[in-house]
């Protein structure tokens, strides 16, 4: 009988799983849905956790919560004999942002100890390489990019080793951080799996990769040496973005290509496609410019969400019945667009407001992605997909506005651009990051023409 495994990926915004298909994404922990997902047919089984949308303790503190759930499941599937092995995987940002090492650091203390720190941000599909310990997109170092530059998980250098140094306040100085490279990676197995065994005391080690024939080399490594009956077995944690899993899972072709996945844009009775709508959040540089050449196309028209405004309501005496009039004012304008025929673009006005601290940058964040998930919910039974663009953004429309448990991946519309099912309401999951200037319009002319079905 083939071994059961499993890679079980916390996630920290909806878009982790871009370079695979088949599998759940939970949106909640509870045992009974960690048991339901362990027991999917896919090796894979997200969890959702969203913890780039919260303060660093608050992260820390949920996803103590979601390994406590887990180890308890972990155990009771193991003694049933449904599971032989797993591996934890902590996905972050291909573009180093997020809450590293306070996720790891968590992982550990619940399902710990381990012997060593995989850190793997290689996302291949996106241009996102690492080669010499250094990180790269496009071939420039991702410190000299905007995302270094985020108000809330910016960083100064590419050198994974110096970025461990400076997220973890010098506990993890660069010198002691171990390197894979790309030799190792393309040297001979045996070699690669000594380098893993010898690995120990939770050490931190940063991976190159270029090639997808390099991570998969990579994952049977992994996989030989945290084999209980090899010679000096190791426990291993993964602090990674997607393409790793690809390495440590290989998959078939995904069942639909692209043109299959459009087609899931549902119907009306008489067979003609219903809506489509545009969300917009992420407030990157590359977001304002897919949104600007979207908003060229004649079939869409957008509809700005202005963030000073909604501000300056939720400050004030009476933000929820402020608020609520405002939500009856734009529900009626996006309605009126449908009825013309055309695509609503629902966007936060672009740029980022100041705030008075980062709390209170996460606070009306999480106010405004809450917000565009209640609008989408209220318009959901007359669409026919959503296109959702930010992880904070779309995470919220899944758990919140949606009310999904859990949602099914079924692959890629591009390169990187996961469709999920929520019900039967295809969601196409649209990272900040991702593409270039015209991906967000290409996504749409995909999907969103009675043309393109």
């Amino acid at each position: 009988m083939a071994e059961r495994r499993k890679v079980i990926v916390l996630d920290d915004d909806p878009t982790g799983s871009q370079t695979v298909h088949s599998a759940p994404l939970l949106l909640r922990w509870d045992p009974d849905s960690l048991r339901q997902g362990l027991r999917h047919p896919s090796p894979l089984l997200f969890v959702l956790a969203n913890t780039r949308a919260l303060e660093p303790e608050a992260a820390r503190e949920r996803v103590r919560e979601i390994c406590r759930a887990l180890r308890l499941v972990l155990e009771e599937r193991a003694a049933a004999g449904e599971l032989d092995r797993w591996l934890i995987v902590s996905r972050g940002d291909s573009t180093l942002r997020g809450h590293f090492p306070v996720e790891v650091d968590a992982i550990a203390e619940e399902l710990g100890p381990f012997d060593a720190t995989l850190l793997a941000p290689a996302f291949l599909p996106g241009g996102r390489t690492t080669r010499g310990g250094v990180h790269y997109l496009h071939g420039e170092p991702v410190h000299t990019t905007a995302f270094a530059r985020d108000r809330l998980f910016g960083f100064r250098s590419s050198d994974l080793a110096e970025w461990v140094e400076e997220k973890t306040a010098g506990r993890i100085p660069a010198a002691a951080v171990e390197r894979i490279d790309l030799a190792d990676l393309e040297g001979p197995p045996e070699s690669l799996r000594a380098r893993l065994a010898d690995l120990h005391d939770h050490q931190v080690v940063a991976l190159d990769a270029e090639q997808p024939a390099q991570l998969e080399s990579l994952g049977a490594a992994i996989w030989a040496v945290s084999d209980s009956s090899s010679a000096r077995p190791r426990r291993l944690l993964l602090q990674t973005a997607a393409s790793l899993i690809n390495g440590l899972v290989p998959l078939p072709p995904q069942p639909l290509d692209a043109a299959g996945l459009a087609e899931l844009r549902r119907r009306d009775q008489s067979g003609a496609p219903l809506p489509v709508l545009v969300m917009v959040g992420s407030h990157v540089p590359l977001a304002d410019q897919q949104l600007e050449q979207l908003l060229q196309e004649p079939g869409c028209r957008g509809m700005e969400l202005p963030v000073k405004t909604l501000a300056r309501v939720l400050d004030g005496p009476v933000p929820r019945e402020l608020l609520g009039s405002l939500e009856q004012s734009w529900l009626a304008e996006l309605r009126r667009c449908l009825e013309q025929g055309l695509t609503p673009v629902l966007f936060t006005s672009r740029g980022e407001l100041a705030c008075a601290s980062a709390q209170e940058r996460r606070r009306l964040g999480q106010e405004l992605a809450a917000l565009m998930a209640r609008l989408a919910a209220a318009l959901a039974p007359e669409l026919g997909l959503i296109i959702s663009k930010g992880g904070i953004t779309t995470h919220t429309l899944l758990a919140d506005g949606l009310d999904q448990a859990s949602v099914e991946l079924q692959g890629q519309l591009l390169p990187g651009l996961s469709v999920v099912l929520a019900g039967d309401l295809p969601v196409i999951t649209f990272p900040g990051n991702l593409g270039d200037a015209g991906t967000l319009r290409q996504a749409w002319q995909l999907v969103g023409t009675e043309l393109a079905l």
